[in-house]
Formats: C-alpha cells, structure tokens, sequence
C-alpha cells in the first residue's frame, strides 16, 4: 500500500519521535495496571497483547500500515481474550489505554495514507471491536462509542493535515515548474535577439557578396574562364554560408532548439571533406589530402566536429598565409581520429582582418567538450599546424568539470 513520508519538523527534530515511544511505555503501564486491578493475576495472553499494542504505536513512524493491522489484531484479541471470566465493571472490550494507542496509531496512519484509506482503517478498527461484543452483549456499550469517536477524530484531523500538505507540496511544484517555464521563455527571448542581430550583421553582406560574384562577370569584358570559375566558387560559398546561417538561426529561434527543417538538415561529417578542399582549391590553394589507416564511419559528433575542424584551419590559412600551400592528414586509428592541418610559409604578409580572431578557440573548445586534445603553433619553416586528437565516440557525461588535456595557449588566428 502507497504511503507518503512522515511530514519534516525541522525545528523539532527526533522530539515527536520521543513522545511517541514515552507514550506507548505510559500506555503499555496504564494499560496493564487497568487489567491487573480486575485480574489477579494478568492473564499472559492480555500482558502480551498490550505490549504488541504499544509497539504498534512505535512501529507506525515508520511502518503505519502494519502497525495498525497489528494494533487492530491486539484490539480484537483482547476483547476475545478479557471476555472469560469479565465483570460488570471490567474495561471490555477496550481500556482506555488501548483507545488512546489506536487512535495515535490511526492518527499517524491517516498523516501519510490517502483519505480513503484511512476511512477503511476507521470501518474496519470499530467493527474489530463491535462485532465480538454485539455477538456476545446486544445493545450500545460506552466502550465502544468512545473508541469510534476518538478514531474517527484522528482520521479526521490526519487526513485534513494530509490534504493540507499536498496541497502546498503541489503548490510548491508548480511555482518551481513556473519559475522553469519562465527562465526558459527567457532564454528563448534572448536566443532570438542573438539570432535577429546575427541575421541584420551577417545575412546582408552574405547575400551582396552572392550577388556581386554573380554580376562581376557581366561587368567585365570577355571574362576568362578562370575568373569565371573563380566568381562561381566564391558565390557558393557564401550560398551555402547563408544556407547554414539560416539553419543556425532557425535552431535559436525554435522553442524545441530544433526546428523541423533543422533536425532533418543532414550534418557535414567527413565524407564531404573531398568536396570541402575542392572549393578551397578553386579559391587558388594548393592543397593536398591524405588519409592514414582505413577510413571508418564515426560517431556523428566526432565527424561534425573533425570537419569543422578541418574547415576553420582552411579558413585561417587561406586568410593569413596567402600563397601558402596546405597539407590535409586524416589518420585513422583503433581510440580515435587525428587531424593535422599544415600550411607552408607564406608568399607575402596577410591582408589586415577586421576583429580578434576566435578560429583556434573554437576548434579547442570543439575538442575538449569531446574530450580531445588540440595543439596550434608555427613550424620551422615558417608555416603554421593545427593538430586534433579525437576520441573515437563522445565521453560520457560526468558530474566533475572537464579539464583539458592539453595547456591552452594564447589564442590567435594569424597562423
């Protein structure tokens, strides 16, 4: 049977427990000192069942449903058992003692049970009494009226404390699940104020760029196929920059953090690498691919994150070593992936580039949050690697924060 907890008092601590247990001792001698004055001596059977009863009481802290069957059984057996040889005047068939020890006993039960069942545990408690003495004396017994009444006013005020404490536990719940909804309604405000200044700062230059390669053809007389070639890849690239930047902002302005178009969108993983240096190659790069070991499908983080690894290196070669040429290894191993992106030194210095650089951060954080390692820094000769070390499935969540394996160093994009 469901019972609820035993309600906290904080500020009383184990002081309700004490009571308790010095009340079934009280009880447990009042009780046998009330059967003692009208048997000499005690019947064993009455001394054991009244020491069941007081145990009873202590038993419902923790246990309240089979302390009150044991409570009821005491009560009926001994008024089965007080029944030979009773006076007109004997306690029959409950003392007072043994009213009071079922009444707490009811009492706690109807604290932590639902309503109903408490009222079943009233019915059966005086029929467990009223049935034997009907049977043997017809007709009203005070005894008996007096331990309903006493019953019935423990259920009455266990189960109205019971309700009353639901009631502020579920008002409690749900002032905590509004506080939720009303952090998440926030979040997802600022999410689409990120998104609309993302869009406002981003989507417009990407689409002049777009349109500008596709007119500068016609603006110039007889254009080469080079340039031709060059204009397309460059209005492309800033196609499908837009395409991903519009998948990014429907995830931020979606409520679920993936809309429908964007958790159907397929990821970029490895397999589109060949296709990823083909385009850098039509921008003019020399770049040349190896794979090492024998290529196998990976965990769909592990690709998304090993490519866009793979993607930022390009970009800030590309952008800081203009004329260099780029070297793509790809090695596969038993605990993982490695990733080595090198570029030679560059023909000549680097076009300024507008803000701080946040290339190398962000392929750092891509590898510690799947628990890899990252190291960048110039070469010898004057070029520049970005190295990843990729685990061959995410790690598992733990409550600890993470500590990267590797010495962050001071980030910058300028190979």
């Amino acid at each position: 049977m469901a019972r609820d907890p035993l309600p906290r008092l904080p500020w009383l601590a184990w002081l309700p427990h004490v009571h308790v247990v010095l009340f079934a001792l009280l009880m447990l001698l009042l009780n046998t000192n009330e059967y003692q004055h009208e048997f000499d001596p005690i019947p064993t059977g009455v001394l054991l069942l009244n020491g069941l009863q007081s145990a009873a009481a202590v038993l419902a802290l923790s246990h309240p449903v089979p302390a009150w069957w044991l409570s009821t059984i005491s009560l009926f057996l001994t008024s089965v058992t007080v029944d030979y040889g009773a006076t007109h005047d004997t306690p029959w068939p409950w003392s007072i003692a043994g009213i009071a020890l079922h009444t707490l006993v009811l009492l706690l039960l109807a604290l932590r049970v639902r309503p109903l069942i408490a009222a079943e545990a009233l019915v059966i408690s005086v029929l467990a009494g009223a049935a034997p003495l009907s049977l043997a004396y017809p007709g009203p017994h005070q005894d008996v009226m007096q331990g309903a009444v006493s019953f019935a006013i423990a259920v009455v005020v266990g189960g109205s404390l019971r309700i009353s404490r639901v009631a502020r536990r579920r008002l409690v719940e749900q002032e905590v699940l509004t506080a939720e909804e009303r952090a998440q309604r926030t979040v997802l405000e600022e999410r689409n104020r990120i998104a609309r200044e993302l869009h406002d700062v981003v989507a417009h230059h990407m689409s002049v760029i777009s349109i500008q390669a596709q007119v500068a053809p016609h603006l110039v007389e007889s254009p080469s196929d080079e340039l031709r070639e060059n204009l397309t890849g460059i209005r492309e690239s800033a196609v499908e920059a837009l395409t991903e930047l519009r998948r990014v902002l429907g995830v931020l302005r979606s409520e679920d953090a993936l809309s429908a178009g964007a958790q159907h969108a397929p990821q970029p993983t490895l397999g589109r690498l060949d296709e990823l240096i083909g385009k850098v190659r039509g921008a003019g790069v020399v770049v040349t691919a190896e794979t090492v070991g024998e290529a196998r499908p990976l965990a769909p983080g592990i690709e998304l994150s090993a490519f866009r690894i793979v993607q930022e290196a390009l970009s800030n070669a590309m952008r800081h070593a203009p004329g260099a040429a780029v070297r793509v290894t790809v090695g596969y191993h038993p605990d993982g992936l490695t990733l080595r992106i090198t570029n030679t030194a560059p023909d000549g210095p680097a076009l300024p580039s507008p803000g701080s650089g946040h290339g190398l951060l962000g392929m750092r954080e891509r590898s510690a949050m799947l628990g890899g390692e990252l190291a960048a820094g110039r070469t010898p000769d004057g070029g520049y690697e970005v190295t990843a070390v990729l685990p061959g499935s995410p790690p598992r969540q733990t409550a600890g924060p993470a500590t990267p394996a590797l010495p962050v160093a001071p980030v910058e994009d300028a190979p």
